[in-house]
């Protein structure tokens, strides 16, 4: 009889469910929950434009509605399919994304005084308030601990574990002084579909504890409670009411609560993995391996590679982490990105583009693409830095802006979405040459989520760019389908699963179309990569120190050069 695993992932805005055989990896249903809380599921403060929060209680809601949903769903498209038939359980999240509990491990938020108290939320991964934490913890660390910013690329990040705990104690202390503990949404789900919610008990992600809250066993685990104390008074007593064990995601957190088991109508023999993040299970479902690189592309962009951790490797400037075991067992885990690359574009049509391009964003991502795809790289004598929500990797700075350099009076719209693709495909190639220039070797990448799926014109922009062949992963919901895999391999062969992650992986993972870069292009792009790196340093790095002046002119000598060939 087919058996079929659950991935669970939790988004910006919504959660999703997904139902996959286990054998063949077919999708057999799945359901999509919007979360109902403050606008497209967000906690935000219209005088505090770096805030982003979230409710737990949206994802207990989400876990009943998308299972059920999908179970639903299943049985329409197989006529023999039966809940008694799901054997195991993954759950992918954001992240950074932690959040204040109490003694029972339960969201301080559920509590009647702190329930409309945006600090006793989930300080969702987005949330950029704790940049100057961000700021102190890199420079404390730079000084008396260097060892703990080696392996996340030299810079802490205010979308990271620390930076909004420290936050939390700066403005306010009273969410600080009630928690028992923090916990990361991709360590808590799994505990409420377990039971087993004691802040000291549930089973911590090495994905989360080391690529976002310096956790690394060479040290002990965390932090050491000195290095806190001289953060902040007082924070070092909250390391002890932390965590000094984290697991991989092919360990199992428990298995489906009696409670848990009732309400979704499964058996609680069901198998729950530990979570992790939802790039690093994305980079499974798209079939990571040495020397692929995985783009998951969205609001923003993770980028995850693997290398074998009995090989050397060095650490990496600017990069978000170099983890062992926060992708797969035996790999070190590489993570790096973008923090804007979809909210770009949408930004862009929700604000700028007129009605002539279409009456929906549908139909105005449609006229644009159209009409930008009509462009010759270099035609619209455009260059923009993909800085709309700061730099991820490799500058690490939150408080970085967008850039669009070269408009005329004749410049349209279509021209400057195209050339906001661009900056995006040039920002990743940044980040490609950083990694091989620290010796790890790319030697094709995988795309995956919607907008690699179904924006070709971005696509073939990437290939162009880069001079790699762009993959795209053959399913839209890739970190769900990671999950999945998780919980195949949880599970086990005796229940009808898998006895590896890589057996599961194996299985149920494909690549779908593939685009190629185009020589012509590329020729063109590596001289405007020249330019925006120039841009790139300059805007960026305090050590750069040069002049701008031939930027303006080269761009419309390259124009000019595409629009009348010799």
């Amino acid at each position: 009889m087919p058996r079929y695993v659950i991935g669970l992932d939790f988004g910006t805005n919504s959660c999703r469910s997904l139902l996959v055989d286990v054998t063949t990896g077919r999708e057999l249903a799945g359901h999509v929950f919007p979360y109902p809380s403050g606008k497209d599921g967000l906690i935000i403060d219209a005088s505090e434009p770096n805030l982003a929060r979230q409710n737990p209680a949206d994802y207990i809601l989400g876990i009943e509605e998308t299972i059920r949903g999908a179970i639903e769903k299943g049985k329409l498209a197989e006529s023999g399919f039966n809940a008694s038939d799901i054997i195991g359980i993954g759950v992918d999240t954001t992240g950074s994304s932690p959040m204040p509990v109490d003694e029972k491990g339960q969201a301080l938020c559920f509590q009647e005084r702190f329930k409309d108290n945006p600090a006793a939320m989930v300080w969702l991964w987005k949330d950029h308030t704790a940049y100057k934490e961000a700021a102190q913890i890199t420079q404390l660390a730079s000084d008396i601990r260097p060892q703990y910013l080696s392996k996340i690329g030299g810079v802490y990040s205010s979308e990271w574990w620390w930076s909004k705990i420290l936050r939390c104690k700066n403005i306010a202390r009273d969410v600080f002084d009630a928690a028992a503990g923090w916990v990361e949404i991709c360590d808590w789900i799994p505990a409420v579909l377990t039971g087993e919610l004691s802040p000291d008990k549930l089973m911590r992600s090495v994905c989360a504890a080391g690529h976002k809250a310096m956790f690394n066993p060479a040290w002990q685990g965390l932090p050491d409670a000195e290095f806190l104390d001289r953060l902040s008074p007082g924070l070092g007593s909250l390391r002890p009411r932390l965590y000094g064990r984290a697991y991989t995601a092919d360990n199992r957190a428990g298995t489906l609560s009696p409670e848990w088991a009732q309400k979704l109508g499964l058996s609680p023999s069901v198998a729950v993995a530990v979570g992790a993040f939802d790039a690093h299970m994305g980079a499974v479902g798209a079939g990571i391996a040495p020397g692929t690189l995985v783009k998951i592309i969205g609001t923003s962009t993770c980028d995850i590679l693997i290398h074998p951790s009995s090989q050397p490797l060095q650490d990496i400037p600017g990069v978000c982490g170099i983890v062992d075991g926060s992708v797969m067992s035996g790999y070190y885990g590489i993570e790096a990105g973008q923090s804007g690359v979809g909210d770009i574009f949408l930004w862009f049509v929700n604000t700028l583009v007129p009605e002539r391009y279409g009456r929906t964003p549908e139909e105005q991502f449609s006229g644009l693409e159209k009409t930008g795809s009509a462009l010759k790289p270099g035609e619209s004598g455009l260059l923009a830095l993909d800085w709309n929500n700061g730099n991820r990797t490799i500058l690490v700075d939150a408080r970085l802006s967008g850039l669009l350099i070269g408009q005329t009076l004749h410049t349209q719209p279509h021209e400057i979405y195209r050339a906001l693709l661009e900056a995006t495909g040039f920002g990743a190639l940044v980040i490609i040459d950083r990694i091989e220039q620290y010796g790890v070797r790319i030697r094709e990448v995988v795309n995956c989520g919607g907008l690699a799926s179904r924006n070709a014109l971005m696509m073939q922009i990437y290939a162009d760019i880069t001079g790699r062949p762009m993959k795209i992963s053959r399913s839209e919901q890739t970190p769900a389908l990671g999950a999945a895999v998780f919980a195949a391999a949880v599970a086990g062969s005796k229940a009808g699963g898998h006895d590896s992650v890589g057996a599961a992986q194996k299985a149920m993972v494909g690549i779908g179309r593939e685009y190629r870069p185009v020589a012509e292009n590329h020729r063109i792009y590596r001289r405007l990569y020249s330019l925006y790196r120039q841009m790139h340093d300059a805007f960026g790095t305090q050590e750069w120190s040069g002049r701008m002046f031939n930027i303006m002119k080269e761009l419309l000598d390259i124009r000019d050069e595409v629009r009348r060939p010799a």
